[in-house]
């Protein structure tokens, strides 16, 4: 039977977009080549969601000719950072094709990848009019809307984030628009598609900048013995011209910082890249070296060689009470451990096999048993689930990287 939405690719934006429509009342299939992304549900999605859509009337097809009996097509596919360090399209070349050979008149396509400004017009648009025969902007709706989810937060959900809406015209923006009003309580329209995807690269690149500061406040604060912690908690006060960021071992996630200037669909090649996001991302990819210094400097003050120590790794998913390990910092930070002859293990409550190096990480059972055998306890993810003032009670020796310890009871970044 005929369904009011597709949607392409059900991984970190596709899942949430279809649980949403779902919930309000829309016919919705999900088409994925990857059958993964069903059993190891991922946007803060679990397996008790996806069952509870599939009762809903949720279907997930295999069958491509299905996509051509919807009204509206989300396309959220991964782009992920190729060898280059540009995004990969890959996925989303193969997506639009398969698509554009079932598309019919009249059908919205909205991209919700994490692309660089321009995909849509000058990627997206010609695989579509070439495969389908069918013009953008005349006989099918074409838009961009940047993908806005926050996994674990409790207070915005789909429902009340804004969606962005950037259409090829101003046709196009009001289709999306209609549809997307039924899924959340307010659509922002953008000038263009390239404006809408800009608004991602800002978003993305303004976590990424602020985040690198504040990992270099922390390396300045342990240089100079100063409680960064503390200062957090004082400049947070202001009520105007300061976010909180916090720092960390790292920055995982599935948004990466973009520099569309250096970016061959930015149409030409502008005199001043964004330096900034650069050098954050310089800043960033350095920290977990630095968690790793700090653990050699501890062991060694201890007694102690990296060389043969039990070290215990708490926390290893990107973010807290999420079973997702996409660009976790933990990884890295277990094969330089390994390197230096360090025997790792984890416990995260949401993770039940972890592989580092192609070899599987041995987990922790018992959480207070481990730590009390490790000669260095590591967190780096502060999940709900942990006491940690009862783990630094039993830990020989620990390392915080989040500051969610009582201040004195551990080592904190």
């Amino acid at each position: 039977m005929p369904a009011d939405l597709a949607v392409i690719g059900l991984g970190h934006f596709g899942l949430p977009l279809a649980q949403a429509a779902v919930g309000a009342g829309i016919e919705t299939i999900g088409y994925d080549t990857d059958p993964r992304h069903l059993i190891e549900p991922a946007g803060g999605c679990s397996p008790a969601d996806v069952r509870r859509m599939l009762s809903a009337g949720f279907r997930t097809v295999t069958d491509p000719a299905e996509l051509g009996r919807v009204r509206t097509a989300a396309l959220c596919v991964p782009t992920p950072l190729g060898p280059d360090g540009s995004l990969d399209l890959t996925a989303l070349g193969e997506a639009a094709r398969t698509l554009a050979a079932r598309m019919r008149p009249h059908t919205t396509v909205v991209l919700e990848s994490s692309v660089q400004p321009g995909t849509t017009e000058t990627f997206l648009r010609p695989l579509l009019e070439e495969g389908s025969g069918l013009r953008a902007g005349r006989d099918f709706h074409l838009a961009y809307s940047p993908g806005r989810v926050d996994p674990g937060n409790r207070t915005h959900g789909y429902a009340n984030t804004p969606k962005v809406i950037g259409g090829l015209t101003p046709a196009c923006t009001e289709s999306a628009a209609a549809f997307y009003g039924r899924l959340t309580d307010k659509v922002v329209r953008a000038r263009g598609p390239r404006e809408a995807e800009t608004v991602k690269v800002l978003e993305t690149n303004f976590r990424h900048v602020n985040i690198a500061l504040v990992n270099e406040m922390a390396v300045l604060c342990h240089d100079l013995g100063v409680d960064l912690w503390d200062v957090i908690r004082c400049a947070e006060t202001k009520p105007f011209g300061f976010q909180a960021f916090r720092p960390g071992p790292g920055v995982g996630g599935h948004g990466v910082p973009l520099d569309p200037s250096c970016l061959p669909l930015s149409g030409r090649t502008p005199g001043h890249p964004l330096r900034m996001v650069g050098l954050a991302q310089e800043i960033n990819t350095r920290m977990p070296q630095y968690v790793i210094q700090r653990c050699a400097t501890l062991l060694n003050e201890h007694g102690k060689s990296a060389r043969g120590a039990r070290v215990l790794l708490l926390g290893i998913t990107y973010k807290p009470d999420l079973a997702d390990l996409e660009s976790s910092p933990a990884t890295e930070i277990a094969r330089r451990l390994m390197d230096l002859g360090a025997s790792v293990s984890y416990h995260d409550p949401y993770i039940a096999d972890w592989r580092v190096h192609n070899q599987p990480v041995p987990r922790a059972d018992s959480l207070y048993e481990a730590a009390a055998n490790a000669d260095l306890t590591v967190l780096l993810q502060h999940h709900r689930t942990y006491d940690l003032q009862g783990l630094a009670v039993k830990a020989q020796l620990l390392l915080d990287t989040r500051g969610a310890t009582p201040a004195g009871a551990a080592h904190r970044l």
